[in-house]
């Protein structure tokens, strides 16, 4: 079953189904028509004799009466019985006798005459009776015009009767109903095959995405909403998932090496220089210093892409927990406000208890990124001031500073990675604290604005869910 293919396994369980379906409408149909028919032969052996109770009459005399009708009369006590022959007989194949009340045949047909002989008169009653392994119909009349007393009408049919109607629709559903299923299960291939079509496609898209490694290739199904066209969405997404973290790779790379071949170059440059020839101990440990600073600059990138990659790529490795913001701003606060950079001076205030649905760590990256960008770009003597407030819907966190300020043209382009404002003062920075803060902000589904002017200063406000 496993090697076969989804259409041929779809149209053989349907053709079981189906036959299964027949088979049981088959039994159903048989048995209600085989009782409906039966019915029909006991209503006929009935509605025949009670037709025949008014055909048979007694005459005292007939010297009155045309002999040359067809209607036949014999001697019954002081007078004479007329029968109509149109009616007693075999009709419809229902035989009609006329007997006395001592079981005596008088008149008429009755094919099992021996087997019912011994078989009693009961009025208007339908009696059942197996001869040689058929069952028969025996049902009774008792006459009671004048004249007639102690005469019965015994009418006798047999379900052979009915059998023989049996057949003919056996017959009829025994042709029809193979046909009817050969027919269904062509139709049911050709419509698996039609409706399975779109597999096919997806297959087809799937081999060109992998033979030509362009994901930016889609399956077109066009518009629709089955299962067939989830699943296609549901390839589509998982390429530009794929596609995406391609991209990140590829801008995690040349950001990298971009960033990297500074400090590289510098130490390059400094080995190169101190082993050209003997070196006084003050030149070599300048040139170790630099070197040992360019590579803390390496490490510190280093790991700060590493951070911010899998901010963007494994985020659900972060756990959110219902976090106590208020806490988080006071101890940050408290421990940067004792660098004192540049003299500048960091005053806080947060709202007690504010809490939200979120990631600690994070969070507190957040704030120390908002910090060491006011402390990069402000000025001597300056200040940094941190509130926290909650608002009605949302929590509300801020960073002001008084520094140089950022340009109009520039806000839009702040947290992208690596872009700094003034590299000629932008210290040690490396243009990943505010992409980072940019990436936190969206992680907990906040929003974060800028609002500032050259010469004047920043302030930053994030917006967070409670």
């Amino acid at each position: 079953m496993k090697n076969l293919s989804i259409r041929f396994k779809i149209t053989l369980w349907f053709t079981i189904i189906l036959v299964f379906t027949v088979f049981c409408t088959y039994v159903i149909v048989f048995s209600v028509n085989r009782q409906l028919i039966l019915k029909t032969v006991r209503d006929e052996l009935i509605r025949t004799v009670e037709d025949n109770v008014d055909e048979v009459e007694y005459y005292k005399s007939i010297g009155n009466i045309d002999l040359h009708e067809v209607d036949y009369y014999m001697l019954f006590r002081d007078g004479y019985l007329e029968i109509d022959d149109d009616f007693l007989g075999c009709v419809n194949e229902v035989y009609t006798s006329l007997y006395n009340e001592n079981a005596v045949l008088l008149y008429g047909e009755n094919p099992i005459s021996r087997q019912t002989a011994d078989t009693g008169f009961l009025d208007a009653k339908i009696q059942r009776l197996m001869v040689h392994n058929t069952l028969y119909y025996v049902f009774d009349r008792r006459l009671t015009s004048e004249g007639l007393e102690g005469l019965w009408l015994r009418g006798i049919v047999s379900e052979n009767q009915g059998m023989r109607e049996m057949s003919s629709i056996t017959r009829l559903l025994l042709l029809f109903l193979p046909s009817y299923v050969t027919v269904s299960v062509i139709g049911g291939y050709f419509f698996a095959k039609r409706t399975l079509r779109p597999i096919q496609e997806i297959l087809e898209s799937v081999r060109k995405i992998g033979i030509s490694g362009d994901l930016k290739k889609r399956i077109d199904l066009g518009k629709g909403k089955d299962e067939l066209h989830q699943l296609a969405a549901g390839f589509n997404e998982m390429f530009q998932r794929l596609d995406d973290a391609f991209e990140a790779e590829r801008r995690f790379t040349s950001d990298v090496s971009h960033e990297l071949r500074t400090p590289v170059s510098v130490i390059k440059t400094q080995c190169e220089i101190v082993l050209e020839e003997p070196r006084s101990v003050e030149e070599y440990e300048r040139a170790l210093h630099t070197i040992q600073g360019q590579s803390r600059k390496m490490s510190r990138l280093i790991s700060d892409m590493l951070d911010f990659t899998r901010l963007q790529m494994r985020a659900e490795s972060y756990v959110c927990e219902a976090v106590d913001l208020s806490e988080i701003v006071r101890e940050i606060c408290f421990d940067m406000s004792l660098i004192r950079d540049k003299d500048i001076t960091l005053d806080y205030e947060a709202e007690d208890d504010v809490r939200i649905w979120g990631n600690r760590k994070l969070l507190s990256r957040l704030l120390v990124n908002l910090i060491n960008n006011a402390y990069r770009y402000g000025r001597e003597g300056g200040y940094i001031s941190v509130g926290l407030k909650q608002e009605k819907e949302y929590v509300r966190l801020s960073v002001s500073d008084n520094g140089i300020g950022i340009a109009n043209e520039e806000q839009s382009k702040i947290f992208h990675r690596f872009y700094q404002v003034d590299h000629s003062r932008s210290g040690n920075g490396m243009g990943l604290g505010l992409a980072m803060v940019s990436e936190i902000v969206q992680f907990h589904g906040g929003e974060i604005r800028v609002e500032s002017e050259p010469g004047k200063g920043s302030t930053f406000m994030v917006f967070l869910k409670k």
